[in-house]
């Protein structure tokens, strides 16, 4: 089973990018983040002829996630537990049926900026209602993963210019540290436990000549239960489609599961 991740900024720009990336990479699953689009604005016929299950969590204008799946899903919830106030679309989860059953979690955490502030009090809130949440997806002792745009950056060898960070909401002291109480938990970052070392990146702003410098930061991120983590097989991020025209600041992260 290959599960992906991508922050895609707006269905309507990446109209045409993401239908061709997922005609070359062929994801069972792929989790959206970034939809900025509702519901019923979202153009489920691309996807659906190409044999994707479409499930939406949709916004006007901002944030919205997705799950695209060839495998049938099951007990599809919108919203992440913890505040009913929160009108913010940045959670959606499911179970996919393929060889085993796996509880795909599809999030996009709140950037934070500016920090301190308001933004930043938001995002930590919302980092505890992950961690109170994940706590009770792990009671279950099933596999399930955790993946999508985090805006975290782990560790200083996750960006090429670490101290350009220092004083951002993504590597934070703060944030840091909700994270790491969050893989705590027993989870298991994915790409890292494939992959050392610097240099390997998920995102590059658009200006500057980020992409040309390869000055990035690596925010997109899966989590794996225990259980989940038994069943890794591969890891990878497809960067080079960041160099593509019209690309999103991110690139699919992906990982394959022998499930």
């Amino acid at each position: 089973m290959k599960i992906a991740t991508f922050n895609i900024n707006g269905i309507k720009a990446r109209i045409q990018a993401l239908p061709d990336w997922l005609d070359e990479a062929q994801p069972d699953v792929a989790l959206l983040q970034e939809i900025k689009s509702v519901d019923e604005g979202f153009p489920k016929e691309v996807f659906e002829e190409r044999g994707y299950q479409v499930e939406t969590h949709g916004q006007k204008s901002f944030n919205g996630v997705a799950i695209l799946s060839k495998l049938p899903l099951e007990d599809v919830t919108r919203g992440l537990p913890g505040d009913d106030t929160d009108e913010q679309a940045r959670w959606i989860e499911a179970t996919v049926i393929g060889d085993r059953a796996v509880r795909v979690c599809g999030l996009y955490l709140p950037n934070g900026n500016p920090a301190p502030g308001p933004k930043y009090d938001y995002k930590l809130a919302w980092m505890e209602r992950l961690h109170a949440h994940a706590q009770k997806l792990l009671e279950a002792e099933e596999p399930f993963l955790m993946a999508g745009d985090y805006n975290i950056i782990p560790q200083d060898e996750d960006a090429k210019r670490p101290d350009a960070w220092r004083e951002d909401a993504l590597a934070r002291p703060e944030s840091r540290a909700a994270f790491r109480r969050l893989v705590n938990l027993g989870f298991t970052d994915a790409f890292r436990a494939r992959v050392s070392g610097p240099g390997h990146y998920s995102f590059w702003d658009y200006q500057g000549g980020a992409w040309d410098r390869n000055d990035g930061i690596r925010i997109d991120h899966f989590l794996l239960s225990p259980q989940c983590a038994d069943l890794l097989t591969d890891v990878g991020i497809d960067s080079g489609i960041r160099n593509r025209p019209k690309p999103s600041d991110h690139v699919p992260v992906w990982v394959e599961l022998d499930a």
